[in-house]
C-alpha cells in the first residue's frame, strides 16, 4: 500500500510540475565516494562530508570523517529517476564548529550504465561511482 501511495504521490507531483516522469524500475545509485588531498588550511585537517542531489531531489548527507584529507565514505545514495537526463550533484563540505565550509562541487549528467567519475576541486579531488539502471 505504501508503494502505491508513493507512486501516486510522485505521479501527482510530476503532473503539477508539468514534467515527464517515468515511474517504472528506474534507479540511480551513488556509492564508492572518496577524496584525496582535501585542504582547508595549513594548520588543520578537514572533517569532510558529502551532500548528494539528483535533479531536485536531495539524497542526504554522508557521514562526517574527522581529520581526513583522504577520506573514503561508506555511504550509498539511491534515487528514483523521476526526470530523465537529470544532473547528479555532489558537494564536499568541511564540518566546523561555526558555519561549515564548502570545499567544492561536482556535477555530471547521468548516463545509462555504471560509471566511475573523477572531479577536480580547487582543494582536492573527489571520486565516486554511479549506476543508472533503466529497465522496463
Amino acid at each position: 500500500m505504501a508503494s502505491l501511495s508513493l507512486s501516486l504521490g510522485l505521479l501527482v507531483l510530476c503532473t503539477l510540475a508539468l514534467v515527464h516522469c517515468d515511474l517504472d524500475d528506474v534507479q540511480v545509485r551513488v556509492w564508492g565516494l572518496s577524496a584525496s588531498n582535501l585542504k582547508v588550511d595549513l594548520l588543520s585537517q578537514p572533517d569532510p562530508y558529502v551532500k548528494v542531489w539528483y535533479g531536485p531531489a536531495f539524497g542526504g548527507m554522508s557521514s562526517i570523517l574527522k581529520n581526513q584529507a583522504n577520506p573514503t565514505w561508506p555511504d550509498e545514495f539511491n534515487f528514483l529517476d523521476m526526470i530523465h537526463n537529470s544532473v547528479l550533484k555532489l558537494e564536499v563540505w568541511d564540518n566546523n564548529v561555526g558555519p561549515d565550509h564548502r570545499l567544492g562541487t561536482c556535477t555530471t549528467t547521468i548516463r545509462p550504465g555504471t560509471h566511475t567519475e573523477t572531479c577536480h576541486l580547487k582543494k582536492g579531488t573527489v571520486y565516486y561511482t554511479y549506476s543508472y539502471d533503466y529497465s522496463h
